[in-house]
């Protein structure tokens, strides 16, 4: 369907935002906190780092399971399905892992995860099937608007349940799971009203090359296009520090409220990721992407500077730069893709991108963080530290190394902005 004969009814842009709120909603409440749930039951930091890794290795498999849906299935269907299916294995980890062990938990955590990964992209499908280019932005925005309100539940669970610490009190850590659960469930509920969506590749011969995007591999003889896409893949290992064990790390500040204070970078990312279009007009793509990255050598230095002076402050500092980092560096690196892959493959270049940072990126650094922490005994002060060094790195490398050799060309700041809606329009995964 074009987007001129695309009608945008209140209804049904009511149940596309909604789709879109409760699906980064669903894992905003539960995944940050896991880490913290399975210490409480017992689990070593190794199988941790194993069952947090559940995720990265979702993504690995979310473009096969996205392959079959496109080609047999009406997308909301396959989303309700999926729902369904991670709702029921969240309230499972949630009310039995602490009786299943490591190798069961890590098998239900996985399952999960490789339910819910490919609905990252599947929701964005079905939402530009129904809605016109210049609505998708204010549909999309309600995945960020989700994430934020997921701390909602630690405040209604002090409120009006009486728990001191909210769903993150490590008397109750199976809350977060629960609730994650429950919000899987009504997200399917929510799918059985969404428009039909038919395959959009029924017919169409399937390939696990093109479902991964390998053929974008044919770019990497490109030195640029090969170092951006070694980068990226570094710099997600510090940043899987923040994604999976950063609640650990608040709660060794004895701090608590630990979801309501994470969720304050994506509050500020809604309004940060408005100046990425004038970053990008006045500084250039790998100017932009640099900030990002001294964005994400400000946050780790803040973390450790915080231990050093005991103090809250500098923590709050390196959370709100949260939306600089992904923004800049993530989504940045998208409209870079965007300019740099031939039209043909551009598609492909995304998602091999997405496999590379939250694939194999999420997956290394999980493991890596996961025996820095064992080696250490938690050393946060060394932590974040290495997690510093890793950062400076990176932006060195991005300095030294990249050049941003893409077509130059005039633009307006209205251009830029309309670059980066598309880069979020395509992008598989929400602005975290």
């Amino acid at each position: 369907m074009s987007d001129e004969t695309k009608v945008l009814h209140m209804g049904t842009r009511v149940k596309l935002s909604g789709m879109m709120f409760l699906q980064f909603m669903l894992v905003a409440v539960f995944f940050n906190q896991l880490a913290n749930y399975l210490g409480v039951v017992g689990l070593s930091k190794t199988a941790i780092a194993w069952i947090m890794s559940s995720m990265g290795i979702g993504c690995l498999f979310s473009p096969i399971v996205g392959m079959v849906a496109d080609r047999h299935f009406a997308s909301e269907k396959v989303l309700m399905f999926m729902n369904v299916v991670t709702g029921g294995l969240l309230l499972v980890a949630g009310f039995m892992g602490h009786k299943l062990g490591a190798a069961p938990l890590f098998a239900v955590m996985l399952l999960a995860m490789i339910c819910y990964m490919p609905t990252w992209s599947l929701t964005n499908a079905i939402a530009m099937s129904h809605a016109p280019a210049e609505s998708l932005p204010r549909i999309r925005v309600f995945g960020s608007i989700g994430w934020f309100a997921s701390g909602a539940f630690t405040l209604v669970a002090r409120e009006v349940f009486g728990m001191a610490g909210g769903i993150d009190a490590t008397i109750n850590p199976n809350i977060p799971l629960v609730c994650g659960g429950v919000v899987a469930l009504v997200g399917a509920a929510l799918a059985m009203t969404l428009p039909t969506t038919p395959p959009p590749a029924k017919g169409q011969p399937a390939s696990i090359v093109d479902a991964m995007g390998l053929r974008a591999l044919s770019l990497m003889k490109d030195f640029n296009f090969a170092m951006f896409v070694v980068l990226s893949f570094l710099v997600m290992m510090p940043f899987s520090l923040y994604w999976v064990y950063f609640q650990n790390y608040l709660a060794a500040q004895n701090l608590t409220d630990t979801t309501v204070i994470m969720n304050w970078g994506q509050f500020a990312e809604m309004f940060l990721m408005l100046l990425l279009p004038i970053a990008i007009l006045k500084f250039g793509i790998k100017n932009t992407m640099l900030l990002g990255l001294v964005a994400l050598v400000a946050r780790f230095a803040a973390f450790w500077m915080a231990i050093q002076v005991d103090s809250f402050i500098p923590i709050y500092i390196g959370i709100l730069v949260h939306g600089l980092i992904f923004g800049f560096f993530f989504v940045g690196g998208q409209i870079y893709i965007d300019k740099k892959a031939p039209e043909a493959i551009r598609g492909q270049a995304q998602g091999f991108i997405f496999l590379v940072t939250f694939g194999a990126g999420l997956l290394v650094g999980t493991q890596l963080f996961g025996y820095i922490r064992e080696a250490t005994g938690d050393n946060w002060s060394l932590i974040m530290q290495i997690a510093t060094g890793m950062s400076v790195i990176c932006a060195l490398g991005m300095f030294l190394l990249f050049k941003d050799d893409t077509k130059a060309k005039e633009e307006t700041v209205g251009e830029a902005k309309a670059e980066v809606e598309e880069a979020l329009e395509e992008s598989p995964e929400p602005t975290v």
